[in-house]
């Protein structure tokens, strides 16, 4: 039995914030105050001035296993989750092999069984994410699929992701969807504006993204199906999204800690460091993403942790990979970024980092009431740290050197303590 004392305890699933002990036994969130038995906890972490929270949940993240696990594998993931605070997150497709075979399937998800965190997978769309062939939905969901993604790669054919969503509203089942139009962008990574004008590179402009949720949220009221935006990025499509939602769509949105941190005027800063699809793009778009994320039309913060080698990173920028990490500082910038500038209070950043992702996939986490797993973050919301080293095999990130409120304290899932300071 494990005794957390003197915490805040915050729960967003049902509105409780208050100062009580947590006991945790056999796994689950056993009581609140008193000891509800006979005997004495094992173990007891004094909480006193920290937050006690639901462990984080990450609804997008790129672990790189199966085939570029000299970026990252299922167990230094997983280890990088747990120093974020987060003790469920879900893997995209986009492997290799990708997870388009059940049997490909199956064999990952019994690696993944046995981490120390909740790590769950997701099934590509189409064979090969070629856009082309779907994938068997119904047999990749009897092996172990959570959900259904060809993220990385848009979806450009209108007939094929509308037959998908059919079938994932079908299963109940959440597709996400990366949205890009490749025939619009002339250089992915940077926003087409007056950063990409000024260091002679085409950009991919934000209409790339605004004409694919157009689309995407019209199919969703059409299908019924559970509809994930990925990383949205564009001003306009969370004027979109926000329409879709008073429409009665399934749809529901994204975004990751580097778009509501970061502007273009990043990337003259960190280069490479500053690359992703989508990237980060004007100060007005950021500050609809706020508006969004303060509003409700944005449900959840997701990471798209996307680990790469130094070497790859270090090239001229065409030639660089898109992506960065995100697990370690996601809740340090959502408290110094959202809660620390008034855009949302701390219960409100918790909800969209636990049990709004928890709800789209229908997973049993992100809620800390009686019986449920003891999945927790431990963290002080007013401590400061300096981002210096990773727990990522990968370091591929802008916020390296900054200054973050938020410091993680420990991690327990499933009633163990994956992660100390």
């Amino acid at each position: 039995m494990i005794c957390i004392r003197n915490g805040r305890v915050m729960n967003p699933a049902d509105g409780m914030d208050c100062r009580t002990d947590v006991w945790i036994e056999n796994g689950k969130i056993a009581a609140f105050g008193p000891n509800p038995s006979d005997a004495g906890p094992d173990r007891e972490i004094d909480a006193a001035g920290m937050v006690v929270a639901p462990g984080l949940v990450d609804v997008h993240v790129h672990f790189r296993d199966p085939g570029f696990t000299y970026k990252e594998d299922i167990v230094s993931g997983s280890r990088a989750a747990a120093a974020g605070g987060f003790t469920t997150v879900v893997c995209m497709a986009n492997t290799r092999p990708v997870i388009d075979e059940p049997a490909i399937l199956e064999e990952l998800v019994r690696r993944e069984s046995v981490l120390p965190i909740h790590v769950r997978q997701v099934s590509a769309v189409t064979r090969g994410l070629q856009g082309k062939e779907p994938v068997d939905f119904d047999a990749m969901a009897a092996g172990g699929a959570c959900g259904f993604s060809d993220d990385g790669i848009p979806l450009t054919d209108p007939g094929l992701i509308r037959s998908a969503m059919e079938a994932c509203a079908r299963l109940d089942l959440p597709i996400s969807l990366h949205e890009e139009d490749p025939v619009l962008n002339e250089i992915n990574g940077i926003n087409k504006g007056k950063v990409s004008d000024r260091l002679g590179l085409g950009g991919a402009p934000a209409i790339s993204e605004d004409i694919m949720v157009a689309r995407d949220i019209m199919l969703a009221l059409e299908t019924g199906a559970k509809v994930d935006i990925q990383h949205i990025s564009s001003g306009r499509s969370v004027d979109l999204v926000r329409y879709a939602k008073k429409m009665g769509a399934r749809v529901y949105a994204e975004v990751t800690p580097h778009h509501f941190s970061l502007t273009e005027e990043t990337v003259l800063e960190k280069g490479t460091l500053c690359k992703m699809n989508p990237p980060v793009r004007t100060r007005w778009d950021q500050e609809k993403i706020l508006e969004g994320l303060k509003d409700g039309t944005i449900d959840m913060i997701a990471t798209d942790h996307a680990p790469h080698s130094p070497e790859e990173k270090d090239r001229e920028f065409t030639g660089a990979p898109s992506g960065i990490i995100g697990l370690e500082t996601s809740l340090g910038l959502g408290i110094t970024n959202l809660v620390g500038k008034n855009v949302l209070t701390l219960m409100e950043l918790l909800e969209k980092m636990t049990i709004n992702p928890a709800r789209l996939y229908g997973f049993p986490c992100g809620d800390l009431s009686v019986g449920m797993p003891a999945d927790l973050v431990i963290f002080d919301p007013g401590e400061s740290y300096r981002v210096e080293s990773f727990a990522s095999r990968s370091s591929n990130s802008p916020f390296l050197g900054m200054e973050l409120l938020g410091k993680i304290h420990w991690t327990i899932c499933d009633g163990r303590i994956v992660f100390e300071s």
